[in-house]
């Protein structure tokens, strides 16, 4: 769902960067967490033995250590290594994973296909959101998500100019767009705003996720952004009823959750 980029990088480039190395790492541990060669209860290496294993600076191993402790598979106190907590994931609202990162840690098939892809310009909210001029033109993408095969969520998703051209370029069945973003242009989003809420299915939604017309559906609003802070995109999900479970882990020291009324 970008990071050394910062505010002049644009979405050519290609280069990979230590922000999409973190990424890697996390991976390799994550994979060895959930196929049990860490068990519950153990600690994993110091992050300076990690940085040795990946030839990586212990702030990139730090990012992609802090990225699975989002995720809820690792915890510790502060200043001790890190410990195994459990192997199942979630999807938490600690992490900045995609769709597909997140459907692939629960083995499930990703496909997904662009049904859409168009520039114009940006509405009044989406220029709010994406921190751009009125009317500035953006490219709006629908795009249909699947598990397993079947119809799981609709994406309705502004990119920002910056990045149109890249999002352009990637083919119809493109797993994942922040994902191939990362790895082609160097574009990591490293920070998100979500909103949560419930609505009917309307039409377009209905036929595409097989459900009746004003079938209930989950909602997130979301909004990604660089290291600096520039906005990558604002996305609008709906999920089908049933399809997938959020969580929020919290503490009395960090609390990412909070209540807003209905009209945001």
């Amino acid at each position: 769902m970008d990071a050394s980029t910062g505010a002049g990088a644009g979405a050519g480039g290609g280069k990979r960067t230590g922000s999409v190395r973190y990424l890697e790492i996390a991976e390799a541990l994550r994979t060895a967490i959930l196929s049990g060669d860490y068990p519950v209860g153990a600690r994993l290496p110091s992050e300076s033995d990690l940085a040795a294993r990946w030839s990586a600076s212990r702030g990139t191993v730090r990012q992609a250590v802090a990225t699975l402790a989002a995720e809820g598979l690792i915890g510790s106190r502060q200043g001790a290594r890190r410990i195994v907590l459990r192997h199942e994931r979630r999807h938490s609202f600690g992490e900045l994973n995609s769709f597909a990162q997140w459907a692939q840690g629960l083995g499930q098939e990703v496909t997904s296909r662009f049904l859409d892809r168009t520039r114009r310009p940006a509405t009044a909210e989406e220029a709010e959101r994406l921190a751009l001029p009125p009317g500035t033109e953006i490219l709006a993408v629908l795009r249909l998500r699947l598990l397993d095969g079947r119809p799981t969520m609709v994406e309705r998703t502004a990119y920002a100019d910056w990045v149109a051209a890249a999002v352009e370029a990637l083919p119809d069945d493109c797993r994942s767009v922040m994902d191939s973003l990362a790895a082609d242009s160097g574009v990591v989003a490293h920070y998100g705003e979500h909103l949560i809420d419930a609505l009917p299915a309307g039409t377009e939604d209905a036929r595409l996720l097989g459900v009746r017309r004003g079938s209930p559906l989950l909602r997130q609003r979301h909004v990604s952004a660089t290291q600096t802070g520039r906005p990558i995109e604002w996305s609008d999900d709906r999920y089908r009823a049933g399809s997938v479970t959020f969580s929020v882990s919290n503490s009395a020291a960090a609390t990412p959750l909070e209540r807003r009324t209905g009209d945001l």
